[in-house]
Protein backbone atom coordinates (compact mmCIF):
# COMPACT_ATOMS: atom_id res chain seq x y z
CA UNK A 1 0.00 0.00 0.00
CA UNK A 2 1.38 3.46 -0.81
CA UNK A 3 1.86 6.10 1.58
CA UNK A 4 -0.37 8.36 -0.43
CA UNK A 5 -3.37 5.34 -0.09
CA UNK A 6 -2.73 5.45 3.64
CA UNK A 7 -2.93 8.97 4.50
CA UNK A 8 -6.00 9.65 2.52
CA UNK A 9 -7.81 6.20 4.67
CA UNK A 10 -6.49 8.02 7.74
CA UNK A 11 -8.63 11.52 6.50
CA UNK A 12 -11.00 12.18 9.56
CA UNK A 13 -14.31 13.87 8.97
CA UNK A 14 -17.54 14.13 11.11
CA UNK A 15 -20.55 11.15 10.10
CA UNK A 16 -23.80 11.37 11.65
CA UNK A 17 -24.77 8.14 9.97
CA UNK A 18 -23.82 5.62 7.58
CA UNK A 19 -27.02 3.82 5.94
CA UNK A 20 -26.64 0.76 4.23
CA UNK A 21 -28.82 -0.73 1.81
CA UNK A 22 -30.58 2.27 0.07
CA UNK A 23 -32.79 2.53 -2.92
CA UNK A 24 -33.41 6.18 -3.19
CA UNK A 25 -29.63 7.16 -3.33
CA UNK A 26 -28.31 6.86 -6.42
CA UNK A 27 -28.67 3.66 -9.27
CA UNK A 28 -28.43 -0.14 -7.49
CA UNK A 29 -28.47 -0.70 -3.55
CA UNK A 30 -26.22 2.24 -2.01
CA UNK A 31 -24.64 3.07 1.45
CA UNK A 32 -24.93 6.38 2.18
CA UNK A 33 -22.74 8.52 3.83
CA UNK A 34 -24.57 11.17 5.73
CA UNK A 35 -21.78 14.12 6.57
CA UNK A 36 -22.51 16.74 9.48
CA UNK A 37 -22.67 20.20 8.31
CA UNK A 38 -25.06 22.61 5.56
CA UNK A 39 -24.65 26.28 4.93
CA UNK A 40 -28.44 26.41 4.04
CA UNK A 41 -30.95 26.86 6.18
CA UNK A 42 -34.05 25.49 4.41
CA UNK A 43 -37.41 25.91 6.17
CA UNK A 44 -38.35 22.09 5.62
CA UNK A 45 -35.03 20.57 6.57
CA UNK A 46 -35.43 16.70 6.56
CA UNK A 47 -32.24 16.49 8.42
CA UNK A 48 -31.76 18.20 11.25
CA UNK A 49 -29.55 16.70 12.57
CA UNK A 50 -26.75 17.55 9.61
CA UNK A 51 -27.17 21.05 10.03
CA UNK A 52 -24.12 21.78 12.62
CA UNK A 53 -20.33 20.58 12.01
CA UNK A 54 -20.60 19.74 15.77
CA UNK A 55 -21.03 16.77 16.76
CA UNK A 56 -24.36 17.63 19.60
CA UNK A 57 -26.28 15.61 22.40
CA UNK A 58 -29.96 14.58 21.65
CA UNK A 59 -32.28 14.37 24.63
CA UNK A 60 -36.14 12.51 24.08
CA UNK A 61 -37.96 13.69 27.29
CA UNK A 62 -40.18 11.07 26.40
CA UNK A 63 -37.48 8.50 27.42
CA UNK A 64 -36.39 10.67 30.02
CA UNK A 65 -37.58 8.88 33.73
CA UNK A 66 -35.67 12.36 35.88
CA UNK A 67 -33.43 9.99 37.32
CA UNK A 68 -30.58 12.51 37.90
CA UNK A 69 -27.64 10.81 36.75
CA UNK A 70 -26.63 13.20 33.91
CA UNK A 71 -26.85 15.83 36.70
CA UNK A 72 -24.65 14.79 38.67
CA UNK A 73 -21.96 13.95 35.90
CA UNK A 74 -22.18 17.12 34.28
CA UNK A 75 -19.64 19.47 36.01
CA UNK A 76 -21.12 22.68 33.16
CA UNK A 77 -24.82 23.25 34.69
CA UNK A 78 -26.21 21.86 31.82
CA UNK A 79 -28.35 19.77 33.48
CA UNK A 80 -30.46 19.75 36.57
CA UNK A 81 -33.25 19.38 38.25
CA UNK A 82 -35.96 21.68 38.69
CA UNK A 83 -39.56 20.56 40.69
CA UNK A 84 -38.08 17.12 40.12
CA UNK A 85 -37.78 17.34 36.45
CA UNK A 86 -34.57 17.12 34.39
CA UNK A 87 -34.01 19.97 32.54
CA UNK A 88 -31.53 20.66 29.74
CA UNK A 89 -29.52 23.67 28.72
CA UNK A 90 -27.63 22.98 25.61
CA UNK A 91 -25.91 26.26 26.12
CA UNK A 92 -24.10 25.17 28.76
CA UNK A 93 -23.06 21.88 27.30
CA UNK A 94 -19.88 21.03 26.03
CA UNK A 95 -20.46 18.40 24.49
CA UNK A 96 -17.90 15.75 26.84
CA UNK A 97 -20.71 13.26 26.30
CA UNK A 98 -20.42 11.73 29.95
CA UNK A 99 -24.26 12.53 30.24
CA UNK A 100 -24.45 10.22 27.89
CA UNK A 101 -22.82 7.62 29.23
CA UNK A 102 -24.39 8.10 32.50
CA UNK A 103 -28.07 7.83 31.25
CA UNK A 104 -29.21 3.91 31.38
CA UNK A 105 -32.70 4.97 29.48
CA UNK A 106 -30.97 6.82 25.95
CA UNK A 107 -33.22 10.00 26.41
CA UNK A 108 -29.46 11.26 25.50
CA UNK A 109 -28.03 10.12 22.71
CA UNK A 110 -25.03 11.65 20.55
CA UNK A 111 -25.39 12.91 17.11
CA UNK A 112 -22.58 12.61 14.96
CA UNK A 113 -19.33 11.39 15.15
CA UNK A 114 -15.24 11.37 13.99
CA UNK A 115 -14.41 8.42 11.65
CA UNK A 116 -12.21 8.09 9.55
CA UNK A 117 -12.29 7.03 5.47
CA UNK A 118 -11.02 3.81 6.31
CA UNK A 119 -13.43 3.42 9.14
CA UNK A 120 -16.36 4.06 6.71
CA UNK A 121 -14.88 2.25 3.91
CA UNK A 122 -15.23 -0.69 6.40
CA UNK A 123 -19.16 -0.15 5.88
CA UNK A 124 -19.78 0.12 3.04
CA UNK A 125 -17.40 -2.84 1.66
CA UNK A 126 -19.92 -4.82 4.04
CA UNK A 127 -22.15 -4.45 0.28
CA UNK A 128 -20.22 -4.64 -1.90
CA UNK A 129 -22.22 -7.82 -3.61
CA UNK A 130 -25.48 -6.07 -3.81
CA UNK A 131 -23.24 -3.10 -5.53
CA UNK A 132 -22.42 -5.83 -8.26
CA UNK A 133 -25.54 -7.41 -8.45
CA UNK A 134 -27.50 -4.13 -8.67
CA UNK A 135 -25.47 -1.18 -10.25
CA UNK A 136 -24.77 0.63 -7.18
CA UNK A 137 -22.16 1.80 -4.80
CA UNK A 138 -20.92 4.48 -2.11
CA UNK A 139 -23.55 7.92 -2.33
CA UNK A 140 -22.08 10.66 0.09
CA UNK A 141 -24.62 12.84 1.37
CA UNK A 142 -25.53 15.39 4.25
CA UNK A 143 -26.25 17.72 5.31
CA UNK A 144 -24.14 19.24 2.82
CA UNK A 145 -21.30 16.79 1.72
CA UNK A 146 -19.16 19.48 0.26
CA UNK A 147 -19.11 21.76 3.73
CA UNK A 148 -16.54 19.06 4.40
CA UNK A 149 -14.93 18.91 0.56
CA UNK A 150 -11.18 17.30 2.33
CA UNK A 151 -12.98 14.14 3.76
CA UNK A 152 -15.77 13.89 0.71
CA UNK A 153 -12.76 13.69 -1.94
CA UNK A 154 -10.92 11.52 -0.03
CA UNK A 155 -13.98 8.94 0.60
CA UNK A 156 -14.93 9.44 -3.52
CA UNK A 157 -11.02 8.46 -4.27
CA UNK A 158 -10.81 5.84 -2.09
CA UNK A 159 -13.73 4.31 -3.24
CA UNK A 160 -13.02 4.69 -6.98
CA UNK A 161 -9.56 3.12 -6.05
CA UNK A 162 -11.61 0.31 -4.88
CA UNK A 163 -13.82 0.11 -8.06
CA UNK A 164 -16.92 1.38 -6.47
CA UNK A 165 -19.45 3.67 -8.24
CA UNK A 166 -19.83 7.10 -6.44
CA UNK A 167 -22.54 9.43 -6.00
CA UNK A 168 -22.90 13.20 -4.69
CA UNK A 169 -25.73 14.43 -3.23
CA UNK A 170 -25.38 18.04 -2.85
CA UNK A 171 -27.64 21.14 -2.70
CA UNK A 172 -24.78 22.51 -5.00
CA UNK A 173 -23.69 25.64 -2.93
CA UNK A 174 -19.66 24.80 -3.04
CA UNK A 175 -16.79 26.46 -4.13
CA UNK A 176 -16.79 25.72 -7.43
CA UNK A 177 -13.00 24.81 -7.32
CA UNK A 178 -13.18 22.50 -4.70
CA UNK A 179 -16.44 20.67 -6.53
CA UNK A 180 -14.56 21.38 -9.78
CA UNK A 181 -11.17 18.68 -8.66
CA UNK A 182 -13.59 16.19 -7.25
CA UNK A 183 -15.96 15.63 -10.00
CA UNK A 184 -13.60 13.29 -12.00
CA UNK A 185 -14.14 11.02 -9.09
CA UNK A 186 -17.98 11.00 -8.92
CA UNK A 187 -20.02 8.88 -11.69
CA UNK A 188 -23.56 10.75 -10.90
CA UNK A 189 -24.42 13.71 -8.63
CA UNK A 190 -28.04 13.91 -7.29
CA UNK A 191 -28.10 17.62 -7.43
CA UNK A 192 -31.15 19.62 -5.53
CA UNK A 193 -33.34 21.89 -7.07
CA UNK A 194 -35.04 23.93 -4.64
CA UNK A 195 -36.42 27.23 -5.80
CA UNK A 196 -35.43 28.78 -9.28
CA UNK A 197 -36.59 32.27 -7.92
CA UNK A 198 -33.48 33.97 -6.70
CA UNK A 199 -35.27 35.91 -4.08
CA UNK A 200 -37.62 33.08 -2.76
CA UNK A 201 -34.66 30.44 -2.62
CA UNK A 202 -32.94 33.44 -0.76
CA UNK A 203 -36.16 33.58 1.47
CA UNK A 204 -36.57 30.13 2.32
CA UNK A 205 -32.63 28.47 2.46
CA UNK A 206 -30.87 31.71 3.96
CA UNK A 207 -28.45 31.71 0.47
CA UNK A 208 -29.04 32.40 -3.09
CA UNK A 209 -29.35 30.18 -6.15
CA UNK A 210 -26.99 31.49 -8.87
CA UNK A 211 -23.66 30.39 -6.85
CA UNK A 212 -25.89 26.71 -7.13
CA UNK A 213 -26.96 27.15 -10.73
CA UNK A 214 -23.32 28.33 -11.64
CA UNK A 215 -22.07 25.04 -10.26
CA UNK A 216 -24.80 23.24 -11.41
CA UNK A 217 -24.08 24.49 -15.65
CA UNK A 218 -20.08 23.46 -14.71
CA UNK A 219 -21.05 20.01 -13.56
CA UNK A 220 -22.88 19.52 -17.10
CA UNK A 221 -20.35 21.13 -18.94
CA UNK A 222 -17.27 18.80 -18.06
CA UNK A 223 -19.96 15.75 -18.44
CA UNK A 224 -21.42 14.66 -15.71
CA UNK A 225 -24.21 12.67 -15.57
CA UNK A 226 -26.51 14.57 -12.74
CA UNK A 227 -29.68 13.89 -11.44
CA UNK A 228 -31.89 16.99 -10.99
CA UNK A 229 -33.83 16.23 -7.68
CA UNK A 230 -36.46 18.59 -6.79
CA UNK A 231 -37.88 18.58 -3.31
CA UNK A 232 -41.29 19.65 -3.53
CA UNK A 233 -42.26 21.79 -0.58
CA UNK A 234 -46.42 22.86 -0.38
CA UNK A 235 -46.75 26.56 0.10
CA UNK A 236 -42.80 26.85 -0.97
CA UNK A 237 -42.19 25.48 -4.19
CA UNK A 238 -45.33 23.53 -5.67
CA UNK A 239 -46.25 25.78 -8.18
CA UNK A 240 -45.91 26.96 -11.88
CA UNK A 241 -43.31 29.27 -11.89
CA UNK A 242 -40.90 26.71 -10.34
CA UNK A 243 -41.85 24.00 -12.44
CA UNK A 244 -41.64 25.97 -15.65
CA UNK A 245 -37.89 27.37 -14.51
CA UNK A 246 -37.04 23.89 -13.82
CA UNK A 247 -37.82 22.57 -16.70
CA UNK A 248 -36.44 25.13 -19.08
CA UNK A 249 -33.15 24.47 -16.83
CA UNK A 250 -32.63 20.72 -17.21
CA UNK A 251 -33.58 20.96 -21.26
CA UNK A 252 -30.63 23.44 -21.48
CA UNK A 253 -28.48 21.10 -19.95
CA UNK A 254 -26.78 17.84 -21.71
CA UNK A 255 -26.31 15.96 -19.12
CA UNK A 256 -29.76 15.58 -16.94
CA UNK A 257 -30.27 11.71 -16.72
CA UNK A 258 -33.86 12.39 -15.12
CA UNK A 259 -35.93 14.62 -12.86
CA UNK A 260 -36.75 13.19 -9.46
CA UNK A 261 -39.44 14.12 -7.77
CA UNK A 262 -38.81 13.81 -3.66
CA UNK A 263 -42.39 15.13 -1.93
CA UNK A 264 -42.06 17.05 1.92
CA UNK A 265 -42.04 14.84 4.56
CA UNK A 266 -42.23 15.99 8.27
CA UNK A 267 -40.05 13.70 10.01
CA UNK A 268 -37.56 16.77 9.81
CA UNK A 269 -40.07 18.41 12.80
CA UNK A 270 -39.47 15.26 15.07
CA UNK A 271 -35.87 14.97 14.80
CA UNK A 272 -35.48 18.85 15.56
CA UNK A 273 -37.16 18.65 18.94
CA UNK A 274 -34.53 16.18 20.18
CA UNK A 275 -32.32 19.05 19.59
CA UNK A 276 -34.71 21.73 20.74
CA UNK A 277 -34.73 23.65 17.49
CA UNK A 278 -38.17 24.70 15.90
CA UNK A 279 -38.32 24.62 12.35
CA UNK A 280 -39.76 27.53 10.27
CA UNK A 281 -42.25 24.94 8.51
CA UNK A 282 -44.10 23.04 10.39
CA UNK A 283 -46.70 20.93 7.73
CA UNK A 284 -47.46 17.74 9.66
CA UNK A 285 -48.99 16.26 6.46
CA UNK A 286 -47.39 14.33 3.71
CA UNK A 287 -48.72 14.98 0.20
CA UNK A 288 -51.20 12.29 -0.90
CA UNK A 289 -49.81 10.37 -3.69
CA UNK A 290 -52.19 11.69 -5.90
CA UNK A 291 -51.20 15.29 -4.97
CA UNK A 292 -47.32 13.80 -6.25
CA UNK A 293 -48.48 12.25 -9.44
CA UNK A 294 -50.06 15.80 -10.37
CA UNK A 295 -47.14 17.50 -9.41
CA UNK A 296 -44.75 15.05 -11.65
CA UNK A 297 -47.27 15.56 -14.67
CA UNK A 298 -46.65 19.45 -13.80
CA UNK A 299 -43.13 19.34 -14.26
CA UNK A 300 -43.34 17.10 -17.28
CA UNK A 301 -44.91 19.52 -19.24
CA UNK A 302 -41.84 22.11 -19.52
CA UNK A 303 -39.31 19.61 -19.93
CA UNK A 304 -38.58 16.39 -22.61
CA UNK A 305 -36.52 14.42 -19.79
CA UNK A 306 -37.85 11.98 -18.17
CA UNK A 307 -39.68 12.78 -14.58
CA UNK A 308 -39.89 10.07 -11.62
CA UNK A 309 -41.30 10.26 -8.20
CA UNK A 310 -39.11 9.36 -5.52
CA UNK A 311 -39.74 5.79 -4.65
CA UNK A 312 -39.95 6.45 -0.93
Amino acid sequence: MSHEIEVMEMVEGTVFDVSRYCLDDGPGIRTTVFLKGCPLRCAWCHNPESLSRSIEIAFDEKKCVNCGACVKVCSNGAHQMVNGKHVFDRSKSEGCRKCVEACEYGALTTIGKKLTVEAVMKTVERDRPFYASSGGGMTVSGGECLYQPVFTQALLVEAKARGISTCVETSGYASAKKLREMAEYVDVFLFDCKQMNAAKHQAVTGVGNQLILDNLRMLDDLGKEIVLRLPIIPGINNEVEHFRGVGELADELENILYLEVLPYHPLGLSKAALLQRKMPYEATEIPKSETVDKWVEELQKYTKKKVIRSKS
